[in-house]
């Protein structure tokens, strides 16, 4: 397992990313200040994304299965756990964002190949 959101795990046999990219943000509020620069407050954490792109082969894993299960996932709007194969738990996160291109097609017009991007959101606090 590479990573798991919910029930849905990442692996060889479901959809193996390429690359996990994380961002986080940290907010902080600004007050104009004459002859100085700027005054700064720290407000809180900001948006914390996960980007995961990567490739499924057909003679490897159905990939077209994958994506339509992260697909009803994502149209729930439910926030799922998201943990790693080392049992890190990075939060509660929705699917904000799936791409897929398809190419290498057989005859009857499956994709031998899906190129795919997910976007994670964390919407919990940041304690966890």
């Amino acid at each position: 397992m590479l990573l798991a959101i919910g029930l849905f795990v990442f692996s060889i046999d479901t959809l193996a990313f390429d690359e996990l990219s994380r961002r986080a943000t940290w907010r902080h509020a600004s007050s104009a200040r004459i002859g100085a620069r700027d005054a700064t407050q720290f407000t809180g954490p900001g948006e914390e994304t996960i980007s995961l792109p990567g490739i499924v082969f057909a003679e490897i894993a159905d990939g077209e299965v994958s994506v339509d299960e992260l697909r009803r996932m994502a149209s729930s709007g439910d926030a799922w756990s998201l943990v790693d194969g080392r049992g890190y738990v990075y939060g509660a996160f929705v699917i904000t964002t799936i791409d897929d291109r398809r190419s290498a097609f057989w005859p009857d017009g499956t994709a031998r190949q899906i190129d795919f991007s997910i976007e994670l959101l964390r919407v919990d606090g940041a304690d966890a």
